[in-house]
């Protein structure tokens, strides 16, 4: 099957090139590898990343709806900012363009290779999202932290200790954020909790927002003492109002922690749990809808990684950041893993196991294997790239800035950049679409 009705013509053209482009230059590589190896007993011949092919458009009167859709702007659009804000403003006017069109029918994504970047990103296109009444959808930021953890652990916090001001506000934010009880001044209920809690008779009436407020609260603290630990997470879920998805997430948050304290049942251990799941961002909330739908609606600017966007499209697909030291990456060995010598030893072990699996005659030694671990890696990430390239329905815009930083750990720290090779080599091929 060598037609595709997905793209726009210059995103196929420029999809094809990238893998012919990938094929002939680590075919050359291979090539020489396997000569300056010849005497070697065993030498293995490295596979093409990509299996020769190309794509080609659909025909005229394909049933499926829009195939080849016309392209919007140049189709693609190549950019050379100067850094990673320069990134985001070129970024942020098209999105602006491209929405005001017309919202409610446009599906757009920025396709990044690292959750890092797009934690960036999203910090950077936030205000503009907001000022033009753009969705923006982190799906890493998503995927990292579930809002529930959070909420259960302010209200738990504030059932251990409701003399505590700053537990006792946390918690009322989080009602306040339900929607639970009214917005009010938070600071003056938590200044003094115990007037709050439980006014004396000689304590001025409480306004009704107010004595809501204190009600829910004295409801939580009161749950504290009736209900046995296990139960009180799934209890707190149902006081927050929590709907299908949220419900299913603090089932298995209670689970979760449940496990982890047992023979140890205690409000203490419990907190202890939770704050761990919640410092660590590692508790992945439960999904009742369709991934698929949440990730590609209209009028909404999604971030999600080029990992998770396999099987997805949208109209306009963004690439930016595309830098050599990503894709396809620099090999680094640590100066802790070189005590065997400069190459990483889980990788090598890959290479000879597999090489093992898949009955070759001879097993690889360490060059042979680190040799072809890295070759691995490149073909894995080059074609990662592929099919980040062929998201795109009608637009695909990608840069690589001049300066970025190393490792986007501290994205602050900017410094020369080498593009990604096969950026420069569409630049080369398309300059009528370089901006």
């Amino acid at each position: 099957m060598d037609q595709a009705g997905r793209s726009t013509r210059i995103i196929i053209e420029a999809a094809n090139f990238a893998l012919k482009w990938v094929n002939s230059f680590y075919g050359v590589k291979g090539q020489q590898s396997t000569v300056n190896s010849q005497h070697s007993p065993h030498t293995a011949i490295t596979p093409l990343p990509f299996r020769p092919q190309t794509i080609h458009p659909v025909n005229l009167g394909d049933p499926q709806p829009n195939a080849n859709p016309a392209p919007v702007g140049r189709g693609l659009e190549l950019y050379t900012p100067r850094d990673i804000h320069h990134t985001s403003e070129l970024l942020s006017q098209r999105v602006i363009e491209l929405f005001a069109q017309d919202p409610t029918q446009v599906s757009a994504a920025v396709l990044v290779r690292e959750n890092r970047q797009g934690r960036w990103l999203a910090e950077a296109l936030t205000p503009v999202c907001k000022e033009h009444k753009i969705t923006l959808y982190d799906v890493g930021e998503r995927d990292r932290r579930s809002h529930v953890p959070q909420e259960i652990l302010a209200l738990l916090q504030f059932c251990d200790r409701p003399h505590s001001p700053d537990y006792l506000k946390a918690a009322l934010e989080a009602l306040v954020q339900r929607q639970l009880i009214p917005t009010q001044d938070l600071n003056a209920l938590a200044s003094l909790p115990e007037e709050f809690l439980y006014p004396g008779p000689l304590a001025p009436p409480q306004p009704e927002a107010v004595q809501k407020a204190s009600h829910l609260c004295r409801s939580l603290l009161r749950a504290r003492l009736e209900l046995p630990l296990y139960q009180l997470i799934s209890f707190l879920a149902l006081t927050l109002n929590y709907d299908q998805a949220e419900l299913a997430t603090a089932d298995k948050l209670a689970e979760r922690v449940n496990q982890q304290i047992a023979g140890n049942s205690s409000m203490s251990a419990m907190l202890s749990a939770l704050s761990e799941i919640v410092s660590s961002e590692r508790f992945e909330p439960v999904e009742t809808d369709d991934s698929e739908a949440r990730y590609t609606r209209t009028g909404q600017l999604t971030i999600i990684t080029m990992h998770k966007a396999k099987g997805l499209d949208w109209d306009y697909v963004f690439l930016p950041f595309l830098h050599e030291n990503l894709i396809p990456g620099r090999f680094w060995v640590p100066p802790q893993s070189q005590f065997l010598g400069d190459f990483t030893l889980s990788e090598v072990a890959r290479a000879q196991i597999r090489a093992a699996l898949h009955g070759e005659s001879n097993i690889p030694d360490i060059t042979q294997a680190w040799e072809q671990a890295k070759h691995l890696k490149t073909a894995e990430e080059y074609r990662l790239l592929y099919v980040a390239m062929t998201r795109a329905k009608r637009l695909l815009w990608m840069s690589a800035a001049q300066k970025a930083p190393f490792t986007w750990s501290k994205p602050e720290n900017l410094q020369d950049q080498a593009p990604c090779p096969v950026f420069g080599a569409l630049k080369r091929q398309f300059p009528q679409c370089i901006g």
